[in-house]
C-alpha cells in the first residue's frame, strides 16, 4: 500500500506530465512571411499556425516596407529583422536592413530603424546566437556585412564590410560575385557566404563581440564549377553542412572541422530526375531536419522539394523522393521546430502549402491546406508566449 507522501508525488508528477503533454500539444506558433512587394503585396505578414493540428491562419500585414524578401528572428524572440531589397537607401543605390520590435504575445511589429547594408540586392540575413549582430549578404553588390545590435534591438552602421572578388564560368550568372547568404557555424565562431557568382562557400572568422569578419586561414572551398551554390545549413551536430547549388540543381555535403573552420566536400547529388532540364529550372532553399535525419531542397520550375536521407556517421546523402510543393516556384520554405510540420512558400502561385513531415520517411504530406500571400519568399517562426 502506497503511503500518503508517496502517493501524493505520484499524483503530482501525473498532473505535471499532462499539463506539460497539454502545452506541447496545443503549441502555437506565430509564422512570418517576408515578400516582394509587387501587386497587392504590402510588406511582411503574419499568420497564426497550430503545431497539434497543423491548422494555418489567414495572414494579415505585419508591417507595411518595401521587399521584405529575406527575415531572420532575434534569439530573444522580441525583434525582427528584414532586409530591404531596394535600389537607394540614404541616397546611395544600395540596399538596407529594417529591425522591428516584436510583441511575442500578440506578434505585432514595430518599425526601430533601419541601416544600410553597403552593397545592391540584400537578399538573405541572420542574426548571430549571441543576439549582438545581424549578418546580411548582398547579392547584387557580391558583398557580405555585418550590422551590430544595441540593447535596444537597433541597427548600427557596419562594424565589417568584405567586398567579394572574381567571377566563374557562366557568364549569364557569374560574370561578378553574387553573395547569396551568410550562417555561423554552431560554435558562433566562423561565418560562411555562399557566393553563386564565384562558386565558392567563403569563410570567416567571427568575433561577435566586435562584430568583425576576417578570412580564414583556410578562407574558401571550391564548390561545383558553374552550380552557383546559394543557401547553406549546418547538421544539429554541427559536424556536417549541406549547401544547394542553385544553377545545376544539385546539393552538395561537406564534413566541417569545427576547430579550423574548414568545410571538406564529400558528395553532390541531384535534386532533379536525370532527365530534367537545366536551362530555366533551379534550386532555392536547403533546410536539414531538426532531428538531423534528412535534407530537403526546394527546385523551381519543377516545382518540388527533394528529400534525403543522412547517413550519421559520414554526413552523406540518399535521395529518399521527390514531392511537388504544391504552387508555382517554391522560393522558400521552412520547417516547424519540432520538425512535423513543412510550408511551401510560392513567389508566382502567391501561396503558402501546408505539409505534415513522415517522421520515418522524412516525405513532406499534403494536407490539403494552403492560404495566399502574394510573392512569397522566406517563411519564418516563433513560439507564441
Amino acid at each position: 500500500m502506497l503511503n500518503y507522501k508517496t502517493f501524493l508525488s505520484l499524483f503530482t508528477g501525473i498532473c505535471l506530465m499532462t499539463v506539460a503533454s497539454t502545452a506541447v500539444a496545443g503549441e502555437k506558433l506565430w509564422v512570418y512571411f517576408g515578400t516582394y512587394t509587387r501587386a497587392d503585396s504590402k510588406g511582411i505578414y503574419r499568420a497564426e499556425f497550430d503545431t497539434s493540428t497543423g491548422k494555418l491562419s489567414e495572414a494579415t500585414v505585419a508591417a507595411e516596407t518595401k521587399n521584405p524578401s529575406f527575415l531572420a528572428i532575434h534569439p530573444d524572440g522580441k525583434h525582427l529583422y528584414a532586409v530591404s531589397e531596394v535600389s537607394d537607401t540614404d541616397g546611395k543605390p544600395v540596399g538596407g536592413v529594417v529591425g522591428y520590435d516584436l510583441n511575442p504575445k500578440t506578434g505585432e511589429l514595430s518599425k526601430i530603424n533601419g541601416q544600410s547594408t553597403g552593397g545592391a540586392g540584400p537578399c538573405h540575413l541572420i542574426v548571430d546566437p549571441t543576439g549582438k549582430n545581424v549578418l546580411a549578404a548582398n547579392y547584387g553588390g557580391g558583398s557580405v556585412v555585418c550590422l551590430p545590435l544595441k540593447e535596444d534591438g537597433s541597427l548600427v552602421k557596419a562594424s565589417s564590410f568584405i567586398q567579394h572578388e572574381g567571377s566563374s564560368v557562366n557568364p549569364r550568372r557569374q560574370a561578378g560575385p553574387h553573395a547569396h547568404s551568410i550562417n555561423t557555424d554552431p560554435g558562433n565562431n566562423f561565418a560562411v557566404a555562399a557566393d553563386l557568382g564565384l562558386d565558392k562557400v567563403l569563410i570567416y572568422r567571427f568575433d561577435p563581440n566586435t562584430g568583425s569578419l576576417k578570412p580564414n586561414e583556410s578562407p574558401f572551398v571550391k564548390t561545383p564549377l558553374g552550380g552557383g551554390p546559394r543557401h547553406f545549413a549546418f547538421h544539429p551536430s554541427g559536424k556536417y553542412a549541406y549547401h544547394n547549388n542553385e544553377i545545376l540543381l544539385s546539393v552538395t555535403a561537406h564534413e566541417f572541422d569545427a576547430e579550423r573552420g574548414i568545410l571538406n566536400p564529400l558528395q553532390t547529388i541531384s535534386t532533379v530526375p536525370d532527365n530534367t532540364p537545366l536551362e530555366g529550372n533551379s534550386t532555392a532553399e536547403v533546410r536539414v531536419h531538426p532531428n538531423g535525419k534528412f535534407v530537403y531542397v526546394s527546385n523551381r520550375g519543377p516545382n518540388s522539394i527533394a528529400v534525403f536521407k543522412i547517413d550519421q556517421n559520414t554526413g552523406m546523402l540518399e535521395k529518399v523522393g521527390i514531392v511537388s510543393s504544391g504552387g508555382k516556384i517554391p522560393r522558400n520554405f521552412n520547417l516547424t521546430p519540432d520538425g512535423k510540420w513543412l510550408l511551401a512558400a510560392h513567389q508566382d502561385s502567391d501561396n503558402i502549402v501546408v505539409f505534415k513531415v513522415n517522421q520515418d520517411t522524412g516525405l513532406p504530406e499534403p494536407t490539403g491546406q494552403e492560404i495566399k500571400v502574394t510573392a512569397c519568399v522566406c517563411v519564418r517562426f516563433l513560439e507564441q508566449e
